[in-house]
């Protein structure tokens, strides 16, 4: 029948499209909203569901932790959708690599990614009390990733005597 989308390596492009597109998206709501405080994306729905005031919140940018250690000033005080970004290109172009070194950087990024998703989700629901179904989406494209990424990694090969 042919080649599926459930093979790894076509699922693993198309989560990494998605949370690229997803996060370029975020960029796009948040410089939308900072021109325009009326500014409405379409993953607003409601008081509570808002994903351009999670994304404009301190929250959005460095983690809300880049700030606070290395200054608002910092290069690494960036909009996390900029680490997003980066992040899912590095999981392409590792995940269309051969070899230990390409599977344990797959596993180590992939680890930090749901690591980080973790913090915001609980920053999200406990601490700002928002929902927001960009980001949401992209806590479950990192698991997705992340499951991958533990596929991927070839087993340790014994020498037989």
């Amino acid at each position: 029948m042919g080649t599926t989308w459930r093979s790894p390596g076509r699922l693993r492009l198309a989560l990494c499209l998605a949370g690229l597109a997803l996060s370029l998206y975020a960029l796009h709501v948040k410089a939308a909203r900072a021109r325009n405080e009326d500014y409405r994306a379409l993953c607003d729905v409601g008081t509570a569901i808002s994903c351009s005031r999670v994304f404009s919140s301190r929250w959005g940018r460095g983690f809300g932790l880049v700030e606070h250690m290395l200054g608002a000033d910092s290069v690494l005080n960036q909009s996390n959708s900029i680490f997003g970004c980066l992040f899912y290109t590095l999981q392409l172009l590792l995940g269309c690599l051969r070899g230990r070194w390409a599977s344990i950087l797959l596993v180590l990024s992939s680890l930090v990614s749901v690591a980080g998703s973790v913090y915001l989700a609980w920053i999200l629901f406990f601490v700002s009390y928002d929902f927001c179904i960009v980001c949401i989406t992209t806590y479950a494209i990192n698991v997705g990733l992340m499951l991958l990424s533990f596929q991927k990694v070839p087993e340790h090969k014994t020498k037989k005597h």
